[in-house]
This record gives C-alpha cells, structure tokens and sequence, in this order.
C-alpha cells in the first residue's frame, strides 16, 4: 500500500503542478463553469481516451495521459464547485485555489486507501480499459444524478463519484507509467 501512496502523489504531484500552471495563465475562470459543463468536460476526454484506445490509426500522436490529467483536473474543479458553488466572475487566487486543491485531493485520497484495504488493491490486476469504462459509467451515472437536480433515492451523491473518476484516473496513469517503465 506503501507504493500506491508514493505512486498516486506523484500522479497528483504532475496534475497539480499542471492546475498551478493553468492558474497563473487563466486565473479561476473556471469558476463560472456550472456542474453539468464540468461533467461534459470530464466525459469528453474520457470518450476521447475511448477512442484512443480503440483506434488503430491515430491522426495526432499522443497516449492517453494528458486526457486521464485532464479528466483529475476536472474532476477537482467539480468538487470544489460543489463545495463553495458557481460564481458569475473568477473570484479565487492562486494559493486559494491550490488550497482547495489541496482539501480535496487529500479527502480523495484517504478514500482510495479505504477502499484498496477493503478491496485489496484489486484495481492493479485491472486493464487501463476497464478504468476507461468505469469512468465512463459513472459519468452517465453523474449525468442521470444532475438530471434528476442531485436527488437520489439510494446510490452515492455526485461528490462520491467525482471521487471516483479521479480515483481512476490515477490508478489508469500509474499503470501507464509502469508498463512504459517496463
């Protein structure tokens, strides 16, 4: 369990420094996105991640890797949003905005260390794919959950799932990054 800690920061660590970049270019302007925009951002670099992995000739050369960074970005943004709400103009600083990061990376993550103790780590005999799909599914499942405006009768709110996708796409980058270690 040791390994995934060290091997989920140093995914968190490449999506991070990416999110402080992006801040210091664009500000928050993400932060006029509402849920649903965010959800739609999230499913289409997951279908694009789809269709990279089904497509035997590729028009643009690049992996899969900047879109699952995509998708953790996303996936934050949209839990900060839940927390604190859309607003009509950018409204965070840098050093707000990475601590809200921070919050909910860190809640995330004690999530993924729950669940691999209960589940045992399963997700590493799994198939870059398979996380594509599971990403994919609860992005329906998102969906369904903001059509029905963020009732549910018995299943998880949106943030669970949020925290999923981003829980996949990082176990997806770790396994990227060791199978182009081998």
């Amino acid at each position: 369990m040791q390994l995934t800690s060290d091997q989920y920061d140093a995914v968190i660590k490449i999506c991070r420094d990416l999110f402080q970049k992006k801040m210091k270019d664009y500000g928050s302007a993400w932060r006029i996105l509402r849920l649903p925009s965010l959800t739609d951002q999230i499913f289409i670099k997951a279908q694009r991640i789809r269709g990279l992995q089904e497509n035997a000739v590729r028009k643009i050369e690049e992996d899969e890797r900047s879109e699952f960074i995509g998708i953790i970005n996303y996936s934050i943004m949209a839990l900060i949003q839940l927390q604190l709400g859309v607003v009509e103009q950018p409204d965070l600083s840098v050093n707000e905005a990475l601590n809200h990061f921070d919050k909910h990376v860190a809640q995330t993550k004690v999530l993924m260390e729950d669940k691999n103790h209960d589940y045992g780590e399963a997700w590493r005999e799994m198939r870059v794919s398979s996380l594509t799909d599971l990403i994919l599914q609860k992005l329906l499942r998102v969906k369904q959950i903001e059509d029905n405006e963020g009732k549910t009768l018995v299943s998880e709110g949106i943030d669970a799932n949020y925290q999923d996708m981003l829980n996949y796409a990082v176990f997806a980058l770790i396994h990227l990054n060791e199978s182009s270690n081998n």
